[in-house]
């Protein structure tokens, strides 16, 4: 999936699995947060698209995030990121000089974690994850297919070693016994620097195309990132919590569907060179405002 229209019909395809909410057409397009910081008492970021594209931040976004902290506005950062733990999230951000702090981030390993069940896990993760954060015991999984069937259930971290062979052998397992498959990224694409990059969600996707129904979906726009979100805002309603994202799928409509507003950020992500009402009306996801960078 290497370009838009292509990641658009794929999450359209894929609808029925995601949550549902209510829109009303039309958006208002905004030139700044400052339009509307007297509409919210908390903003939630998104990560790639939003604040970086890969490794490099994006300009202007640490500044806004120190004005909106010295304006009285709670911060998060909610990201689809699975790859590394929490302390390798906060990590990522320092390095891009944003100085946000551990308990201002929320991504859907964290909520994938805290919902493992006991057993033994067979782990889908990138080369360089040590898997010390994981509460659970754990097999590494890589090509050996006879791994595969010992687990108790698959966690799927990262594709970034992951191919086609190793999808192939996970389905045969998985039709040999079935078990349940935690995708702990449910995005289907990420952007990078030189494109976009697939993402757990896709290859879950796949798999429940082919009918597997015990595949547990985290992460934007599931529930489970959200509650973590709420639960650290306190006293904080959610049409004052302001969600700002580029994808229609998983930032907006998730967002929505908990009662929050949402900000479309058009500029580096997803959507970046298109215009985003085209694909607003077509999903009927339509945004509270967009914006060209937060």
């Amino acid at each position: 999936m290497d370009n838009v229209a292509t990641i658009f019909d794929r999450y359209e395809a894929v609808r029925h699995r995601l949550p549902s909410a209510e829109f009303s057409p039309g958006t208002t397009a905004i030139t700044s947060l400052r339009d509307i910081a007297d509409q919210a008492d908390a903003f939630i970021f998104d990560a790639y698209g939003v604040l970086n594209i890969g490794e490099s931040a994006i300009p202007g976004a640490s500044d806004r995030l120190a004005d909106l902290r010295k304006s009285g506005h709670q911060i998060r950062i909610l990201s689809n990121a699975a790859s590394y733990n929490h302390e390798g999230a906060l990590t990522k951000f320092q390095k891009l000089a944003m100085h946000v702090r551990s308990d201002e981030i929320v991504t859907s390993r964290d909520a994938a974690l805290a919902g493992l069940e006991t057993g033994l896990w067979g782990c889908i993760a990138a080369p360089q994850d040590d898997l010390s954060d994981i509460p659970v015991p754990t097999r590494r999984l890589v090509d050996e297919p006879a791994c595969y069937d010992l687990v108790d259930g698959f966690l799927f971290l990262s594709t970034e070693a992951w191919s086609v062979g190793r999808q192939e052998t996970l389905e045969a397992s998985l039709r040999k016994t079935p078990r349940p498959l935690i995708i702990a990224n449910a995005d289907l694409v990420a952007p990078r620097e030189h494109g976009f990059s697939l993402e757990p969600g896709y290859f879950g996707h796949l798999l429940a195309d082919q009918g597997f129904d015990d595949i547990r979906f985290f992460g934007k726009p599931y529930s489970q990132v959200y509650d973590m979100i709420e639960a650290s805002l306190p006293g904080i309603a959610p049409d004052r919590i302001v969600m700002c994202g580029d994808t229609l799928h998983t930032d907006i409509l998730g967002a929505a569907a908990r009662g929050w507003k949402t900000v479309l950020v058009e500029m580096d992500g997803l959507f970046s060179g298109h215009d985003t009402s085209t694909y607003c009306n077509r999903a009927r996801i339509y945004p509270t405002w967009t914006l060209s960078r937060i």
